[in-house]
């Protein structure tokens, strides 16, 4: 047999070379936005009076998610769940100190996977919790900008961290400063600049920005406070506990009390309500601008049409609700966070679907939609048919977890119709602390516990049955309401 000439052997790789160029261009890009503290408060999910244009422009280009949940409402173990596609069980992170590396070593990371597989990944802003990133998930190194956190108040730059302890500066602020003053409006130039250079790059790409706002302390520039009236900001009309729910289902809000000028206990007075209630508005609108500036220049570049937008909030937020403030739970307020997705060519473009989805759930849908293979230790489930037909069968209930110290943990299971949630011994899960269930159907606010009445003893049989299955029994009760999940 002849061998080739080096000609002919350069021609093939060139040639190869140019065939995976060409396949790789053919793959979509993937725009991956975080935003830290967003409850599904905007306009996009029917919430009148709130300023989210940019938001809401997504969601006609793609689906809005009515029921996605966190996997636990903090924001380190909810992060490192979605980006990693474990749930916190798995990760072991269930507090703000901990690093999913330390119990899963080599786990491959959502935009480490892509990275894996042709992609050029950057990250920027907040999409790991800060002081925990990982350098192996980027092709380039993660960074984020630095800014002062108030306009008015000396203070280092923020560290958007939950830790309850004593804050130099007020819980809000209204700047006479421009947007790039604060981080969040750095970060939206930061992504544009970058949007510009990654047009002409050979492979795909796969860009993270994360945005800090309406993390507290709700600083934004005064625009964005004046989009908003207080007078005609409403205030949460269950400013109360659940009633019988266990004292441990709540928390006293630290995260917020430790800021100056807030009542180390009891309610927070109906004007100071207002004013933080304000200041979370106009932190929203503040984000949703940001978003807007990624959006126009994704327009402006060509790349829409090819390339996959996720938005996701990292978990919901009480704004009074329960008597309560932040998140740290297991209610539907800090549980459900908002969840936009586009794609191209899906077919229920500009439609919302009721499907119950988890964070966990995101790690494999973008896979599936950029054609990668599926790692074996993801712990959720594609919701890429969801995209075409947003009403078919679906899971059965989304998970969550918090827990109290070292003695507890409460899981929080969501049905269609109920919450159900079961606190257990952290040592001994056999061991039932207390139980909580709302209804949905008749008590969407999760104002009373009815776990201990009489007469709904058999459906806390049933819902405790389905409570044990866990989560690992979706796949078997979607192909039983006629779904097909990609296994």
């Amino acid at each position: 047999m002849k061998s080739l000439s080096r000609r002919q052997l350069f021609c093939q790789a060139t040639l190869g070379l140019a065939l995976r160029a060409q396949e790789n261009r053919k793959r979509p890009n993937v725009l991956f936005f975080a935003v830290d503290d967003l409850r599904p408060e905007l306009g996009c999910y029917g919430v009148r009076g709130i300023k989210s244009p940019n938001i809401d422009r997504l969601a006609r280009w793609g689906m809005v998610f009515d029921h996605a949940y966190c996997q636990q409402a903090v924001c380190s173990p909810s992060r490192t769940s979605l980006m990693t596609g474990a749930r916190p069980d798995a990760t072991q992170v269930w507090d703000l100190v901990t690093h999913f590396r330390k119990a899963m070593p080599d786990v491959v990371t959502l935009p480490q996977h892509f990275k894996q597989h042709g992609y050029f990944v950057q990250g920027m802003g907040k999409i790991f919790h800060p002081g925990y990133d990982d350098e192996r998930s980027w092709s380039v190194p993660w960074q984020t900008p630095k800014a002062p956190t108030y306009a008015k108040t000396k203070s280092e730059p923020e560290k958007d961290d939950d830790k309850p302890k004593q804050k130099g500066g007020p819980a809000f602020e209204a700047g006479e400063v421009p947007d790039n003053f604060y981080k969040d409006g750095q970060v939206a130039d930061l992504a544009v600049n970058t949007l510009r250079g990654l047009k002409n790059k050979a492979e795909p790409f796969f860009l993270a920005v994360g945005f800090a706002k309406p993390h507290l302390p709700f600083v934004s520039p005064k625009k964005y406070w004046d989009l908003y009236d207080p007078a005609r900001i409403p205030l949460a009309t269950n400013p109360f506990r659940p009633k019988d729910a266990p004292e441990y289902a709540l928390t006293n809000s630290g995260e917020l009390r430790n800021y100056p000028g807030m009542p180390a206990e009891g309610p927070v007075p109906p004007e100071l309500a207002r004013q933080l209630k304000h200041g979370y508005y106009a932190a929203v609108s503040y984000t949703d601008a940001q978003i807007g500036k990624v959006l126009d220049e994704l327009e402006r570049q060509g790349l829409r049409q090819n390339t996959i937008i996720v938005l996701w909030g990292d978990h919901g937020w009480k704004l009074g609700e329960h008597g309560e403030w932040c998140k740290h739970s297991n209610v539907e307020n800090d549980t459900n966070a908002p969840l936009l997705l586009s794609a191209p060519g899906m077919k229920a473009a500009g439609q919302h679907s009721r499907a119950l989805v988890e964070f966990v759930d995101i790690y494999p849908t973008l896979a599936e939609l950029a054609g990668l293979p599926l790692p074996a230790h993801l712990e959720g489930l594609s919701f890429k048919p969801l995209l075409d037909e947003p009403g078919r069968p679906w899971k059965r209930a989304a998970f969550s977890q918090y827990p109290r110290g070292q003695r507890l943990m409460g899981y929080s299971m969501r049905t269609d119709r109920y919450r159900f949630t079961v606190w257990v011994a952290r040592q001994d899960h056999a061991k039932i602390e207390a139980i909580e269930l709302y209804d949905h159907r008749t008590d969407p606010q999760e104002n009373t516990n009815i776990a201990k009445l009489p007469a709904h003893a058999k459906l806390v049989e049933e819902l405790m049955a389905q409570w044990r299955q866990g989560w690992q029994a979706t796949r078997l009760s979607l192909a039983a309401s006629g779904g097909s999940p990609r296994k």
